[in-house]
């Protein structure tokens, strides 16, 4: 768990040294107050025994109070950017697939609320540790490992970690998704190695949302036609009052159990992954 929070700190990395330039910037206009500096004794008397004058002495400097200040601002500012990790776990993960297919499962045998949406989403979560594993890895060992004992700068280290989760995108995403994207940025021919994270998200997205449909029709089709085998089987019956889900919903149970549907809707999702 540790690994990946330490793959979302390095997604941020690149920010620091803008962040530093700017705060040296601003460091420059920080006015330091100095504590008042009462006048002199002898301009007092000078003055007939008015109240003592205060001076304010303002001074621009770009010193210990500077360099402090660019730690607050780097920090303020990945606070704020480390509440984006949720989304990025969701969109540049496998966890989009996951957990759609997860969601199709339990509608189309039609349980209501079993198992509940938790569980399908911890469910898929672990799902995207697991197959994610091998990606977080090889960021943690070439990028954050090397840039925790300063042998790459934390541009190097952003480039090697989004590289990898780039490469992982790539492996999923259809070329004309791909295409679609670089028309609608009005960019020409680009190679691979050459396409940005913008065209490339996006892209990977639409790609799963529609491999998640089109594996959720699959696992409707064989409860649906239980669902007509009920129905026209009370039809014949004449208990055209009964409601086939009543009926159906037992066998659907059942045939779920029998081919140990679990295992077969994980493996799918798992295989379906070009790793």
């Amino acid at each position: 768990m540790s690994r990946i929070f330490a793959v979302i700190a390095v997604a941020f990395l690149s920010i620091f040294p803008a962040l530093g330039a700017y705060a040296q910037s601003t460091a420059a206009s920080a006015a330091t107050i100095v504590s008042p500096i009462p006048t002199s004794t002898g301009a007092q008397a000078g003055q007939g025994g008015a109240a003592s004058g205060v001076s304010l002495n303002v001074n621009f400097s770009t010193g210990a109070e500077g360099e402090n200040y660019s730690v607050a601002v780097q920090l303020l500012i990945f606070m704020t950017l480390l509440t984006l990790a949720p989304s990025i776990i969701m969109l540049t993960t496998c966890f989009t697939r996951i957990v759609i297919v997860l969601g199709f499962v339990g509608k189309a045998i039609g349980t209501s609320g079993v198992p509940s949406s938790q569980i399908l989403v911890g469910i898929s979560l672990f799902l995207t540790f697991f197959i994610m594993g091998p990606v977080w890895n090889r960021i943690h060992d070439e990028a954050i490992v090397p840039y925790q004992q300063h042998q790459i700068t934390s541009e190097r280290a952003y480039d090697i970690a989004a590289g990898q989760i780039k490469n992982f995108m790539l492996r999923q995403t259809n070329s004309s998704d791909l295409e679609f994207f670089l028309g609608l940025a009005n960019m020409g021919p680009t190679t691979v190695q050459d396409l940005p994270l913008r065209i490339v998200i996006p892209s990977f997205i639409i790609g799963e949302l529609r491999r998640a449909f089109e594996m959720g029709f699959l696992i409707y089709v064989p409860f649906l036609i239980i669902d007509f085998i009920i129905a026209s089987t009370l039809m014949s019956m004449g208990m055209m009052m009964m409601p086939p889900t009543v009926i159906s919903l037992p066998f659907k149970l059942l045939l779920f159990v029998l081919v140990d549907g679990w295992t077969l809707v994980v493996k799918s999702l798992v295989m379906s992954f070009n790793m």
